[in-house]
Order: C-alpha cells, then sequence, then structure tokens
C-alpha cells in the first residue's frame, strides 16, 4: 500500500511530465474495491492471470500463484525505458525515482532534438 500511495502523492507530478499510472494485481475485485476505497485514483486491474503476466514481463511465482512485485516505466510508443522485478518488498522503483527517471530522460530528449539539423 506505501508503493502505491507514493505514486498517488506524486501523480501530479508524474502527469506534468506526461506520465499516467496504472497498477495491475491477482487480487479480487472485491479485494481490488478495498485497494481503491482508500484514496487511489489510477487504474488497477484485477485478477491478472499468469498469461498476462507473461504479456507484461513479469515474473510469476507458481509456488504462490502470484506475480512478483514489477515496475514498468514505457516510454513513447510503449518502448520499455526503465523495469524493476522484485521478489519481495526490498528492490522496487520508488515513485521519486521514476520523477527522477522520467524528468532525466525528457531533458536528454530534448538537448538531443536542439542539437539534431
Amino acid at each position: 500500500m506505501r508503493q502505491l500511495a507514493a505514486y498517488e502523492a506524486k501523480k501530479a507530478e508524474l502527469a506534468a511530465l506526461g506520465a499516467t499510472i496504472y497498477a495491475a494485481s491477482v487480487d479480487s475485485l472485491e479485494q481490488a474495491q478495498e485497494v481503491g476505497q482508500r484514496g487511489f485514483t489510477f487504474p488497477l486491474a484485477y485478477g491478472m492471470t499468469r498469461e498476462e503476466a507473461e504479456v507484461f514481463g513479469a515474473w510469476w511465482d507458481s509456488g504462490r500463484g502470484f506475480i512478483q512485485p514489477a515496475e514498468f516505466l514505457l516510454g513513447r510508443g510503449g518502448v520499455v525505458l526503465g523495469s524493476m522485478y522484485a521478489s519481495g518488498p526490498v528492490g522496487r522503483m520508488e515513485a521519486d525515482e521514476a520523477v527522477q527517471l522520467i524528468t532525466t530522460r525528457e531533458r536528454r530528449r530534448r538537448e538531443q532534438q536542439t542539437r539534431t539539423p
């Protein structure tokens, strides 16, 4: 929940950078609704399957029946700019890190555009 709350707190800053937040979980509809009642305003997919995890490129833990935590930062056209995979709560992409990565990437893109004839 802390991770989702951090992204919710950075939602306006991320939107100003042209970024949109989405979350996905194996949770049931009822569990997702409970999460939604905590004030999160970004889309939350629920009931994710192993097949859907594979489409995302996330690792499915067969022993426990769920997707291991994964974050993906997608650029224009769906290009993966960054990703984080974790087998627990350590090693996740924090919201501040996502903002920094996008800001740096956009600055470099603008610099490259001004250098290109």
